[in-house]
């Protein structure tokens, strides 16, 4: 098995402030982030943006002082969302790509998301795939239900999305493919040959779904925008979260990918300077 690639999503578009006091939803938070979760083992960041009231923002300019932080206190490699917040317009999604970070998300198909809709139509990620390819970004297909891989191959037919890929399956979302290890094993045989995956289990499903991959040879993604909790009743800080998964993974005596260790495996370029 290649080393284990931990993806930390420290802060997302739904967790609002009041709710945990761990949240890092300023610039100079998400350094100090950035800097504990790379010494719990994680060797991507995975940034979505808030205004300093918590409110969420895709300003380019907020997103370049978070890269610009993240860049000082770590050498992870910086994955930007472009899912950003619902009902953020296209256009806001993909415009901080202009940032030439590493990697960037592309959700691949419009899902329910609770009570709303995230949409994701064909001319959308034609969209934002077109901005990855003009500022080269490599994407990482963001995957809700199993509808969405195919939607991939469709894109990949397109030309504007090269196999082999790197999956994130985004299970246990309400409204979307529930988090289970029959589901996560259908998806990872419907990859295309020589793709890496990695998985995000929403909530109390974040360790189980963790557990899975260590074991089937993927990644895993953890942090407070898919679960804020450490245990029953006892809120996460985002280090504790990788630090567990590495330390699990450590004992079943598979290792855990540095950055460049991490890059190697997924393909990527040097790191740009915002």
């Amino acid at each position: 098995m290649d080393p284990l690639i931990i993806t930390c999503a420290p802060v997302g578009a739904e967790v609002m402030p009041d709710q945990t006091p761990h949240l890092p939803y300023t610039p100079a938070k998400l350094a100090q982030t950035a800097a504990a979760i790379r010494e719990a083992g994680a060797s991507i960041v995975h940034v979505h943006c808030r205004n300093d009231d918590g409110s969420n923002t895709h300003s380019v300019e907020r997103f370049r002082e978070a890269y610009d932080a993240i860049r000082g206190a770590s050498d992870l490699i910086v994955q930007f969302s472009t899912g950003g917040a619902i009902g953020m317009t296209p256009e806001e999604r993909a415009s901080v790509l202009q940032l030439r970070p590493e990697m960037a998300t592309l959700t691949c198909g419009t899902v329910n998301f609770g009570d709303d809709i995230f949409e994701n139509s064909f001319p959308i990620m034609r969209g934002i795939l077109k901005k990855m390819h003009e500022f080269d970004v490599k994407p990482e297909l963001e995957i809700f239900d199993k509808g969405h891989l195919a939607n991939a191959r469709r894109l990949a037919k397109e030309g504007l999305l090269a196999f082999p890929a790197h999956a994130d399956f985004v299970l246990g979302v309400a409204g979307a493919l529930e988090a289970t290890v029959p589901n996560l094993a259908d998806l990872v045989a419907d990859l295309p040959e020589g793709c890496t995956w990695s998985v995000a289990g929403i909530g109390r499903q974040q360790l189980p779904m963790a557990l899975a991959a260590i074991a089937m040879g993927g990644h895993v993604r953890v942090g407070l925008e898919d679960n804020l909790f450490y245990s029953k009743g006892r809120l996460a800080t985002n280090e504790e979260l990788v630090a567990r998964v590495a330390r699990i993974a450590h004992e079943v005596g598979r290792p855990v990918a540095t950055p460049d260790q991490a890059r190697a495996i997924l393909g990527l370029r040097k790191a740009a300077v915002a």
